[in-house]
């Protein structure tokens, strides 16, 4: 018999780039896993960089999702929170009616607008102060592209917001942005906690056109969803902040790995902001805590290009690819089909794959793009071990872990132990474990899994091979 969950539920949304996710969690920070719910769309990409999600799919797949969810469990709900993923917004008329897609991450369309922004500000004044690099993923060159190429749309808009924003005002009339999703934008002061007004300014914008800060719970004006219609809505976290609290990586010692879409490398500090390197990021968990790290742009997207475009047979690729645990293959590859991000952020530069042979399979193809997302990682994991008192362990989260070998392929490549996540869905732990925290529940840590060890002859070959991928990399930035 199933054990009865602990009240009080939180009902969470999981936002993400290719999917919607919604499930309860109960008051212990248990995922009730019968009541997840899950809908995939598609991101409808250009050549020239573009990268969006249509606003009604959006709308549609979490109507679904959260139709799924309730229908499996009816006990009373006293939260809702979410997890979204940063940077992405949407600019809507007052009526919250979409005037433009949602411009994801990946959407690197504004980089001439990003190079105009680093030529006329400093933009290590901007990081020190946003925790921000002036770059394509962020708001401000996005913002500027978006008045450059149609500035008539742009006075029209009358709100810019996250997708989780825009679904909640959706759902329930109103919206309220946290620290955490602001802080993915760029636009918002680390210190002081407030919009940047330089910045805004420069843009041609007022706080107006932003949703307001707050970390407070909203009560719904009107409820889609009558299940739901007596809960607090928590602004919702970045993606990134909810997965380090759903992974336990939450104090010093721990770091948390993402491997998705994209994937990301994060430590968690409490009090005030310290220097931290240029071309890693601060984004905010709460007024109370912060996250130094780095993402990189191409990771689980590349696994979906290769399935698609040298058609590889899935159901035999997990057994092949563990038969393969050195890179024997010669090949040397950037993995920048996206434009790449931490830490050096070179926008212009273009996937690369040297050695190419008519021996060459598409199997060896897959494998050299999976290792060389990983070099990246590791790079980021060797900026934070610096920065760190002692070398933290790493948690490790996301679709990587449907893949054992691809798990043991990281452990090899960071030439560390790395600890696979008790909880798959970190994301959706994450964000309920922050409305939990504000309901006054205590909830104990995860207990860290068995490690998987770097093996000693796959971690000295892949130590030869991260030195020839550095051999091709753009230089960090100035």
């Amino acid at each position: 018999m199933a054990a009865k969950p602990a009240a009080p539920l939180i009902f969470t949304f999981d936002i993400g780039t290719s999917s919607l996710r919604t499930a309860l969690v109960d008051g212990r920070g248990r995922r009730l896993a019968q009541t997840t719910a899950q809908e995939s769309y598609p991101l409808r990409v250009t050549a020239d960089g573009g990268a969006e999600l249509s606003p009604a799919i959006l709308n549609r797949a979490a109507r679904k999702c959260i139709a799924r969810t309730l229908a499996v469990h009816r006990g009373p709900i006293s939260g809702v929170a979410a997890s979204c993923f940063w940077h992405s917004l949407i600019g809507t008329d007052e009526g919250n009616r979409p005037l433009t897609p949602i411009y994801t991450w990946m959407d690197s369309r504004c980089r001439a607008d990003a190079a105009t922004l680093r030529a006329d500000l400093s933009e290590r004044a901007i990081h020190a102060r946003t925790g921000c690099m002036l770059r394509a993923s962020y708001w401000p060159a996005k913002l500027a592209w978006i008045r450059r190429v149609d500035r008539s749309l742009f006075a029209r808009v009358g709100r810019w917001m996250s997708p989780a924003e825009w679904l909640y005002r959706e759902f329930t009339g109103q919206a309220q942005c946290g620290l955490s999703m602001a802080s993915g934008t760029g636009l918002l002061n680390a210190h002081t906690l407030a919009w940047d007004d330089a910045l805004l300014d420069r843009l041609h914008l007022t706080p107006a056109h932003l949703n307001e800060l707050t970390e407070a719970a909203a009560e719904p004006a009107h409820s889609s969803f009558p299940p739901l219609a007596a809960a607090r809505w928590y602004p919702a976290l970045g993606d990134g902040a909810a997965s380090n609290l759903g992974s336990g990586a939450t104090r010093p010692g721990l770091a948390a790995i993402n491997v998705g879409t994209s994937a990301a490398l994060r430590v968690m500090r409490s009090g005030p902001v310290r220097p931290f390197p240029f071309g890693l990021f601060c984004y905010r968990v709460d007024a109370a805590r912060h996250l130094i790290g780095g993402a990189v742009s191409n990771a689980g997207n590349l696994r979906a290009w290769c399935l698609r475009e040298l058609r590889l047979d899935e159901s035999r690729l997990e057994r092949q690819l563990a038969a393969r645990p050195l890179p024997a293959h010669g090949l040397a590859v950037l993995p920048f089909w996206s434009a790449e991000r931490a830490p050096s952020w070179d926008e212009e530069r273009r996937g690369r794959i040297d050695g190419l042979t008519f021996s060459t399979t598409a199997l060896d193809i897959l494998q050299a793009l999976t290792e060389a997302s990983d070099y990246r990682i590791a790079l980021i994991a060797d900026l934070i071990v610096k920065q760190e008192r002692a070398a933290p362990r790493f948690i490790v989260s996301g679709g990587i872990h449907h893949s054992p070998s691809a798990m043991r392929r990281l452990a090899n490549i960071l030439n560390r132990p790395i600890y696979p996540n008790a909880e798959p869905e970190a994301s959706i732990r994450g964000a309920a474990l922050y409305a939990l925290e504000r309901e006054g529940a205590s909830i104990a840590p995860l207990r860290l899994t068995r490690p998987i060890r770097p093996q000693a002859a796959a971690a000295a070959a892949y130590k030869k091979e991260r030195a020839r991928h550095a051999a091709m990399e753009p230089p960090e930035p100035e």
